[in-house]
């Protein structure tokens, strides 16, 4: 089970384990927003709820370290895009490619990785995109940093707890450009 972690402005931040919630927690560091009716978290001595959502109680300072290789974060350099064919590709969906094939000494860094959709995944095989005869969107790099909108985006699937759906909503209502009338 997962918990969802909101910040003290009530915005996304990430999903953790309900372990990792109950730690954070128990140390004063977050308080538990929503919880799961059906479930609950048994000590020797003491019941307590098991937690879907928790907030931030105080403001964090985040500081910037360089971009972690992840593939969270090669699909958010990719815009979430096929970089073969250009189509967007639903996350739970979206495939790692290595440019290179690992078999002919291709590693998994910044610049031999790219999103691709399943079809031009195993068109490509265990070809470079020359001898495939496909052509990248764009060149893989490591990217300096990523927007913050990719960052606190998740994408909403029916295996997502109900309690969830309330803090995942469009967040161009924040974000969005107002008209001026």
């Amino acid at each position: 089970m997962e918990t969802l972690v909101l910040s003290a402005a009530w915005e996304p931040m990430e999903r953790v384990s309900w372990q990792r919630a109950m730690t954070l927690w128990v140390t004063g560091r977050v308080e538990i927003v929503e919880e799961y009716e059906d479930r609950v978290v048994r000590t020797v001595s003491v019941q307590l709820p098991m937690p879907s959502v928790v907030r931030f109680v105080r403001a964090l300072r985040r500081h910037r370290p360089g971009v972690k290789f992840s593939r969270e974060n090669v699909y958010a350099r990719d815009k979430g895009r096929c970089q073969y064919c250009g189509h967007r590709v639903p996350r739970h969906l979206a495939t790692y490619d290595h440019v290179v094939p690992r078999s002919r000494g291709g590693l998994t860094r910044w610049d031999n990785i790219v999103i691709a959709c399943l079809p031009c995944n195993q068109r490509k095989g265990n070809r470079t995109p020359e001898d495939a005869r496909m052509r990248l969107m764009s060149e893989p790099v490591k990217p300096r940093s990523l927007p913050d909108s990719w960052r606190l985006r998740f994408t909403t699937d029916r295996s997502m707890p109900p309690s969830w759906r309330q803090y995942l909503t469009d967040m161009s209502y924040w974000y969005g450009q107002l008209s001026e009338d």
